[in-house]
């Protein structure tokens, strides 16, 4: 290998500290003043909503505040994800000529098949799953995500070696018939991690070894270890300054009652749907939407791939999303139509909608 890469391990740190690096590193490649890099990341315990989100309408944050998980706002986009020493991430920072495309369909399977294969060397059948996640057995062991600043891109993952799914649970703005044991079980059978799929878990050190060693034979180089660049470490203590602090955390800051958690249940021939929405009411969109019941579904991930395929979905667009989803997969359902789950949701919904009538009155 002719070229050499950084590896820069930053530990385990407060998520302000992960999120001023975040940007510190990002700015720092785009102006030029950073090697392509591949680094190391942990958090204490954290949630961490989407830059467009608002704290109040994604977590639970009196949860938050009374178990000491701290609350960051990502530089980035997507949801609310709660991350803590059991998570080991690892980001990319690389600009489109060391990708050669700007293509991010092709730039997420390249980097997720190069994690999937350094887990594989870890004793585990990981798998790439477009657009962005990977799995072992059909379960998520890791979620990733990337975004572009000008010709820059930080691309990010996670390896789940132990996780908490009860904790993730509660610290996000989910349903109560969620936390409850067959919720979590439920929860589970979508989630694993490391530790229940070795009889040994590997040292930390191996496993950062072995996700190096997959990302350099996929782009053909090596790594050399080193620290942050002056130019990083100035960078780093700007955005620092900033974004430890509550202004930055509640940029947005939406009250809980623009996104309503509703519910509602309706009996079919194959059983009882009940949904919990959680509804974007100056969007008329749905947020997110859970499906609970004693309905029969086969395979039973169908469900949770439902409810993700759901996620931020115009309410306009719920009959064409629910029917697009079941033609394209073989599922069983048994004396149930994919149209009752929408008639489900939209009850749930006109139930917000008439909340918040009632409380404008």
């Amino acid at each position: 290998m002719s070229r050499n890469w950084r590896l820069l391990d930053t530990g385990v740190r407060p998520a302000a500290e992960n999120m001023a690096l975040n940007r510190a590193l990002l700015e720092a490649r785009q102006a030029g003043e950073s090697p392509p890099t591949l680094r190391f990341l942990q958090f204490y315990p954290a949630a961490l909503i989407g830059y467009h989100q608002s704290a109040e309408q994604e977590l639970d944050v009196d949860y938050c505040a009374a178990h000491g998980i701290a609350v960051q706002r990502r530089i980035t986009g997507g949801g609310a994800i709660y991350m803590d020493e059991g998570q080991l991430g690892w980001e990319l920072y690389l600009t489109r000529d060391e990708l050669g495309t700007a293509d991010m369909s092709a730039i997420s399977r390249r980097i997720c098949e190069a994690a999937a294969a350094g887990m594989r060397a870890l004793g585990v059948d990981a798998r790439y799953r477009p657009r962005n996640d990977i799995e072992v057995g059909g379960r998520k062991i890791s979620g990733t995500g990337g975004a572009f600043d000008g010709d820059a891109l930080m691309y990010q993952g996670t390896l789940l070696i132990e996780f908490d799914v009860e904790r993730m649970l509660r610290v996000l703005r989910v349903p109560a018939e969620k936390l409850s044991d067959k919720a979590i079980a439920s929860a589970r059978e979508r989630v694993v991690s490391l530790a229940e799929l070795v009889e040994v878990v590997p040292s930390l050190e191996d496993i950062k070894r072995r996700l190096a060693e997959a990302f350099g034979r996929a782009f053909g180089v090596g790594f050399v270890a080193s620290g942050l660049t002056a130019s990083e470490q100035a960078r780093f203590r700007q955005a620092l300054a900033e974004m430890d602090h509550p202004d930055w955390v509640h940029l947005l800051r939406r009250p809980a009652a623009e996104q309503p958690l509703v519910e509602a249940a309706e009996k079919f021939p194959g059983g009882l749907v009940r949904a919990s929405v959680l509804y974007d009411a100056v969007g008329d969109r749905l947020r997110q939407v859970w499906f609970t019941g004693d309905f029969f579904v086969r395979p039973r991930r169908a469900i949770m791939d439902l409810e993700a395929h759901l996620k931020d979905t115009p309410l306009e667009q719920l009959e064409e999303r629910v029917t697009r989803f079941f033609e394209g997969r073989d599922v069983e359902l048994l004396l149930l139509r994919p149209l009752d789950f929408c008639s489900v949701v939209r009850r749930a919904v006109g139930l917000a909608k008439a909340q918040a009538t009632a409380g404008a009155g």
